[in-house]
């Protein structure tokens, strides 16, 4: 760890050093010998001006030459004002578009295959441009705001590769992080085999009070917490588009997922032999997911096909024991769960153009889900054997067959002025097995209308309206016990999908030389919410609330430096705020949703020195987070203090990119308050607990290449 902040250090004060002694001037215009420098590039380059034409940015490959791009992720990210939104692995089917990336005009295939591993696994030679072009304007249902379209053209074999160590104080280095990526052709077919570790290594440290009512203090914990995980996946694809036009797409994600958790507490009372309370968790996960899809010409359209599958096998054990220093009997419990789960989906889409240029699309889709889970909680008697102890409700199965079908619509109401609907409905069964199971069915609405308008050639405005059905977990029907924090939910054979009114308007303003802001507005009305409730007297679980409500506004934007003198420097700014309100289901009181996310600041600034292989930069972050309510208790997770960051990177070492960093370097840490009531929480309080720990600075290497 000291050699490599050592590395660090050398790198962040040779940078600068090595940028101001490049006094060499670019080659003059009449040399036409002259082998252009980084820095000439960079002039020509140095405000990412795309070429804007049909309301579409359009930017080339090498708009991004100074920044050696290594992936096309590397392009996305240098885009100023543009984000990659995320993908939600539980949304409700293949329906709607969730992700604002396209490749070649088409939506990325599958649920796991989010857009940042993918487009991390595509060559930058490979790229032929990049388009942001407004979602509403497109012919893909659900898409809204600035959407891009990576089109790629595969010629030979070419691969990446990267490695991604990471070292911290008290916590186990993760030096197996990485992946390797081969794309190439085979016949007039593209494929892709990826071989990647998604590991991780985390923790924290600190001491934990508990106090009495009267704020007296009764013990402490001294606690040090390890998570950790490898998980290997093996990712394959392979598309072919025929000489009559028909496309053909198949993906693969098989993975292994083994998780630990530890958390080792030594419990500190005065006039009381001292305790040892070991926590732990192990999971190994097993789970695929393959895809396909086939699309043709047929009539005045083109019908596309797509079948999906997933499935995942989780057996987990969790472990809970109290040592006592004077040699009395140990106390302790154990929860073990294995849960199959499984997801099929067909879908069928049929789309055409009609002579006006109108866009249509009916699609029809039909789903089977499933949850399949035996759970068993066992206690540890006097004599150090674990008996098992009746828990309701912990081995079930929950299934859902759903069906749905949609139409969607766009035009151009204006040369300026687009409109995209979609009109759908949903038909759903639910049904558990057990003591408690029961059938239900349901029939939701849902769709959408947006709206996209060209103010001018530097505003773009975005306005959608939306009725949306959530996706269930459907682990809120079983019980389970959370020995960590000696939490159990009883299973809720109750539940239904949350329903909501969903009302946005983004705003995107391109600033020319200086960079692009977008503003986000949105409002939520939501019925049927899923939140912590009373079951009985006694017991508690997931369970729906008539009605709440959200709203909120994020701002995204990036400023170019080269205006104003600072060539090579930029910084990306983003802030987002929300509000909610709900019923309290114990006290009827107002309160925001539980857990939510209140507001997040990120601003990061980053300088490719001209002249030079260098680039340097600096990141600071913070969020906010609200309570979490449960029947006795109220507790809440907060950040100390911003997290601050700094990276050095060098982009040609022996062809190359390497990138040294060191995160948290201003010792952010992490807090937790939580009430317990005495009974419930409307209650007398019977003792609260408060702790600060630390996860020190976490020091990095970034090693990335083509080949």
């Amino acid at each position: 760890m000291t050699t490599l902040f050592a590395g660090i250090s050398i790198l962040a004060l040779t940078a600068p050093a090595y940028a101001q002694s490049q006094d060499t001037a670019p080659p003059s215009a009449g040399d036409a010998n002259a082998t252009p420098l980084p820095e000439t590039i960079l002039l020509q380059n140095q405000q990412l001006q795309p070429v804007r034409e049909n309301g579409r940015d359009t930017y080339k490959p090498e708009n991004f030459d100074r920044f050696n791009p290594r992936t096309a992720l590397d392009m996305v990210a240098q885009i100023p004002g543009f984000s990659i939104s995320g993908t939600d692995n539980n949304e409700r089917g293949l329906g709607q578009a969730s992700q604002n990336v396209l490749i070649n005009g088409k939506r990325i295939s599958g649920k796991s295959n989010d857009a940042v591993t993918a487009l991390s696994r595509i060559n930058a030679q490979s790229v032929v441009r990049l388009e942001i072009v407004d979602g509403a304007t497109l012919d893909i249902p659900g898409l809204t705001g600035q959407v891009l379209n990576l089109v790629v053209k595969r010629t030979g074999l070419s691969g990446n590769f990267s490695w991604r160590p990471r070292l911290r104080e008290r916590i186990q280095d993760n030096l197996f992080e990485g992946e390797i990526s081969v794309s190439g052709k085979l016949g007039k077919a593209d494929f892709t085999v990826t071989l990647a570790n998604n590991a991780f290594r985390g923790g924290n440290f600190g001491i934990e009070e508990v106090t009495a009512p009267d704020g007296s203090l009764l013990f402490i914990r001294d606690e040090i917490q390890e998570f950790r995980g490898d998980r290997p996946t093996l990712t394959l694809f392979y598309g072919r588009t025929s000489d009559a036009g028909s496309i053909f797409n198949f993906n693969g994600n098989f993975q292994i997922s083994n998780i630990r958790n530890t958390i080792d507490t030594l419990r500190v009372e005065e006039g009381v032999p001292d305790i040892s309370e070991p926590f732990s968790r192990r999971e190994d996960e097993r789970n695929f997911e393959i895809s396909a899809d086939y699309e043709f010409a047929v009539g005045g359209g083109r019908l596309k096909l797509i079948g999906f599958q997933r499935f995942e096998h989780s057996p987990e054990v969790n472990l809970f024991q109290s040592i006592f220093s004077d040699g009395q009997p140990s106390t302790g419990s154990r929860f073990e769960q294995t849960a199959d789960e499984g997801e099929s989906i067909f879908r069928s889409e049929y789309g055409w153009q009609s002579k006006n240029g109108n866009d249509w699309q009916i699609a029809l889709e039909g789903a089977f889900n499933f949850l399949d889970t035996r759970g068993n909680l066992f206690l540890l008697d006097e004599n150090g054997v674990f008996v098992p102890e009746e828990l309701t409700n912990a081995t079930s199965r929950v299934e859902e067959y759903r069906g749905e079908g949609t139409f969607s619509y766009g035009r151009k109401l204006a040369s300026n002025l687009s409109l995209q609907a979609n009109l759908g409905v949903e038909y759903s069964q639910l049904q558990q097995s057990g003591p408690a199971g029961l059938t239900r069915s349901f029939v939701r609405p849902k769709g959408s209308v947006a709206f996209t308008w060209n103010a001018s050639k530097r505003l773009d405005i975005n306005a959608t309206i939306e009725r949306a059905v959530g996706q269930l977990n459907f682990g809120a029907f079983i019980a389970d016990v959370d020995l960590a924090n000696d939490n159990e939910n009883a299973g809720n054979p109750l539940l239904v999908p949350e329903q909501s009114w969903n009302f946005e308007i983004e705003a995107q303003r391109n600033l020319g030389g200086l960079g692009n802001l977008t503003l986000r507005t949105f409002y939520n009305v939501i019925s049927d919410i899923i939140d912590q409730v009373p079951i009985t007297a006694t017991t508690e679980a997931n369970g729906n609330l008539d009605s709440a409500s959200r709203y909120g506004a994020e701002l995204n934007g990036t400023i170019l430096l080269d205006p104003i003198g600072y060539k090579g420097a930029r910084l990306d700014l983003g802030l987002f705020f929300q509000r909610s309100r709900v019923d309290d289901p114990l006290t009827n009181i107002a309160r925001r949703i539980n857990g939510e996310r209140m507001a997040t600041i990120e601003v990061d600034f980053r300088h490719d020195i001209p002249a030079t292989q260098w680039a340097w930069g600096t990141s600071l972050s913070r969020q906010f987070d609200a309570s979490v309510f449960r029947l006795d208790q109220r507790s809440r997770r907060f950040n100390i203090g911003p997290q601050i960051n700094i990276f050095v990177e060098n982009k040609d070492v022996l062809g190359l990119t390497v990138r040294a960093s060191a995160r948290n370097i201003t010792g952010q840490g992490d807090a937790f308050i939580r009430e317990i009531s005495q009974d419930r929480r409307d209650g007398p309080l019977a003792f609260t607990e408060r702790r600060v720990r630390e996860f020190g600075v976490v020091l990095g290497l970034d090693v990335s290449g083509n080949f």
